[in-house]
């Protein structure tokens, strides 16, 4: 089944008859005011392919638009890649309205998703900005057309949602039938046990629970469980008075041969 993305990538196809050649009074049809700022963003898939031909594309149809280009964004990502830092970087410059319009080539290169799609386009509708695809489409959900248009993106987003959400269970039944336990087993602290040497290591040097916590990024009471159960495997103040009985001892070494 085409995702929403591919959907819509075809809608634009049907409503767009007219070559740009045919469209002299572009501006008054699209309400494009002169002056109006467009950030361009280009992306690929791959390292060997290129944004040469989506820059180029972009910034021809900037000029026949009548937008002034106000930055150009180029990544390479794959689409579902959630950290997008060219795009995050766009969205900065929308919300700071620097811009009016992005402009990119289709809809598939500027949502990772129909659910991520909608939700980028309520941003922009709130900074009063617009995505524009090549096509001529202007995706602004505060017109009527972009409200029709919202209206589909949030069906088919609420189907992909149930989509996923009937694969997880699926995968889910299958694993506890295949016999595995889900989810974390009785017992296990993976991050706990991985940073155990760590917090004994700075208990032994005298910091403080807090200090520790906010060093490492875990909680007070992680660090107070650390501890405690160290005490109770045993050895744990003959370990820390031997660490402090040896440094004590050091600094005595370097004191007396200072002198």
């Amino acid at each position: 089944m085409a995702s929403g993305l591919s959907l819509l990538k075809y809608s634009q196809k049907w409503t767009t008859i007219a070559p740009f050649k045919s469209r002299p009074c572009w501006s008054k049809i699209h309400g494009v005011q002169l002056g109006q700022r467009a950030a361009i963003y280009c992306r690929v898939s791959t390292a060997d392919q290129s944004c040469e031909r989506q820059e180029r594309d972009l910034t021809a149809f900037a000029e026949r638009a009548g937008y002034a280009v106000a930055g150009i964004y180029k990544e390479t990502g794959s689409g579902a890649k959630l950290d997008r830092a060219e795009r995050k970087k766009v969205m900065a410059f929308a919300q700071a309205r620097q811009v009016d319009a992005i402009l990119v080539t289709e809809l598939s290169r500027w949502g990772r998703s129909t659910i991520d799609l909608l939700n980028t386009l309520r941003e922009l509708e709130s900074w009063k900005v617009s995505v524009i695809a090549m096509s001529g489409m202007t995706f602004d959900l505060s017109t009527p057309h972009g409200r029709m248009l919202a209206t589909i993106l949030s069906g088919i987003a609420e189907f992909e949602r149930d989509l996923i959400s009937e694969r997880v269970k699926s995968g889910l039944a299958a694993a506890k039938a295949r016999g595995s336990k889900l989810g974390r087993q009785l017992g296990q602290r993976p991050k706990s046990d991985r940073l155990t040497p760590k917090v004994l290591a700075l208990i032994d040097e005298g910091r403080s629970y807090r200090w520790i916590a906010r060093d490492l990024a875990i909680s007070k009471n992680t660090v107070a469980d650390i501890a405690k159960r160290n005490r109770a495997g045993g050895g744990w103040k003959a370990r820390v008075a031997g660490r402090r009985s040896e440094r004590a001892e050091s600094a005595r070494r370097g004191h007396l041969s200072a002198t």
